[in-house]
């Protein structure tokens, strides 16, 4: 049995707006067994697709090596653009060693409410994922029942677009405690992952556009999804 790890520490900061949100980079990272073109922080795996996308549409010129200088090029975005990275999944095993959501087993949970309340000016979750078995919004609305609280739709259209709402107790005054409630949007993205590529290939968009332009590919299809939501009025 492999214990499954998280690497990485929830890269938060208190300027945060937006939270990206997955479960557990490759079995690798864990073990500290990076290939020369990982990069050793969030989301670095040569295999996925988060930086290629954000590459795309920030125009970031990223390196794809692992070197503190590609690490620190993906830091200086995400703080650039009040984006913070907070996965869901602390730890889990697996008998076989892989980077499948599936194989998870014995999950440890972050405690993603408890961040949120602590970085108050957080308004979006980022899943990178869906509401399938394992993925991060499944996980989330998992995390919220203990709290009694759940995701309300805004939109049933791929991306998915759900709310909740957070209370934050505030003992400002000895004698006195005011209550502060904030909505939270989540948006559950197309998986980053390769995996995934089948899922893109199916939905009638995605269809329509190749159609249109026989070169166009599953990672345009991400690109053109992810810009609406990572490329707003406070990040241009």
């Amino acid at each position: 049995m492999f214990f499954h790890s998280h690497p990485y520490e929830p890269f938060l900061f208190p300027e945060a707006t937006k939270l990206i949100v997955g479960t557990l980079p490759p079995p690798r990272f864990t073990k500290g067994e990076l290939k020369d073109d990982d990069v050793d922080f969030c989301y670095g795996s040569r295999n996925g697709q988060l930086w290629p996308i954000l590459d795309k549409i920030f125009s970031l010129d990223l390196k794809y090596e692992t070197t503190a200088f590609a690490a620190q090029q993906r830091k200086d975005f995400l703080l650039k653009h009040k984006i913070g990275v907070c996965d869901i999944v602390a730890s889990a095993e697996r008998d076989k060693i892989d980077a499948s959501d599936l194989g998870m087993q014995n999950i440890k949970l972050r405690n993603l409410v408890g961040y949120l309340k602590e970085y108050e000016k957080v308004e979006t979750l980022l899943f990178t994922g869906g509401n399938s078995k394992n993925g991060p919004e499944y996980f989330f609305r998992k995390h919220l029942k203990k709290y009694k609280m759940k995701l309300k739709v805004v939109s049933d259209i791929v991306p998915r677009i759900h709310e909740f709402e957070l209370s934050t107790s505030l003992n400002e005054f000895e004698d006195h405690k005011h209550i502060s409630v904030r909505k939270i949007k989540t948006v559950s993205l197309t998986a980053p992952s390769g995996a995934a590529n089948r899922a893109v290939g199916s939905m009638d968009l995605y269809k329509k556009l190749k159609n249109e332009n026989p070169d166009f590919n599953t990672l345009d299809f991400r690109v053109m999804q992810y810009r609406q939501f990572f490329k707003d009025s406070d990040s241009i």
